[in-house]
């Protein structure tokens, strides 16, 4: 399990190969295109790391550029606002089998916007000033980490890594749904809920929670990555560098959002 993106596509599994049409390559056009000259990937129209990679560098500078507005002139119904329309592009794009480009720059500039407002509020009303670059930082050094690591082969996403993935996302889910009721409800009043109201040997719970959830952000970004890997190796159509950029940039704004919590609740402590 890595983005929705790509655990929904059977194109990014390994083996699959289909034509630009989408549809699976009989048996006559695989001897076709053995028996013809080598050619690059983008001379084929086929899917290539670097159609991957300048997507996704396209989607992560659009993101933040549209994170300056909403990080210097904050306001918190555009928060609000960015925060539903980018979680409702995710949705509808996570589940499409490929990804429109349009849509994934508006996504990318949505919930960059939203990053930015995230990021304003959680300095200015936790007094927790530069938090956020720390957080882009940390966010830049361990995706940098993650695909040397990948890259050199030290890392791969074995079935049993991506079960691990599976059970820590559920977990994770259903304690930030119960912590989101418990604050509604009032059952804590806490700034962050059980996040800093339950300790652990003196250990704030959310630095544990927080740890454990970039830790499986950073899994993550190894499957996108594995999923990519097969995606160019099974000779997609080059459409789907769009869907592998989205599913990269959803994991990106993931970690980022735990990196920035996770910090400020260390720094909330002083």
């Amino acid at each position: 399990m890595s983005s929705p993106v790509f655990n929904n596509n059977s194109a990014f599994k390994p083996g699959a190969t289909i034509n630009q049409d989408g549809s699976p390559v009989t048996a006559d056009q695989l001897q076709a295109q053995f028996d013809a000259p080598s050619a690059t990937p983008f001379e084929t129209g086929r899917m290539s790391y670097e159609g991957v990679t300048s997507k996704t560098v396209a989607m992560l500078l659009l993101a933040f550029i549209a994170a300056i507005p909403g990080y210097m002139f904050f306001n918190f119904l555009g928060l609000i606002v960015s925060a539903i329309g980018g979680m409702v592009l995710g949705l509808v794009l996570a589940f499409k089998r490929t990804t429109p480009p349009a849509l994934a720059l508006i996504y990318a500039a949505v919930e960059g916007y939203f990053l930015g407002s995230l990021s304003t509020y959680i300095e200015t009303g936790f007094d927790v000033p530069g938090v956020a670059m720390q957080a882009l930082l940390a966010t830049a050094a361990t995706a940098g980490t993650v695909l040397v690591l990948y890259r050199s082969g030290k890392v791969r996403y074995t079935a049993k890594l991506r079960r691990f993935l599976i059970i820590g996302m559920v977990s994770y889910l259903v304690f930030s749904l119960l912590n989101v009721g418990l604050m509604i409800f009032g059952a804590t009043d806490s700034a962050w809920g059980l996040r800093t109201s339950v300790e652990i040997m003196g250990i704030p719970l959310g630095v544990i929670i927080g740890l454990v959830a970039v830790g499986l952000a950073a899994i993550s970004l190894i499957g996108d990555f594995d999923f990519v890997e097969n995606g160019v190796k099974n000779g997609l159509p080059d459409k789907y560098e769009w869907t592998a950029a989205f599913g990269i940039t959803v994991t990106l704004v993931w970690m980022y959002t735990e990196f920035l919590r996770l910090l400020a609740i260390l720094q909330g402590r002083d």
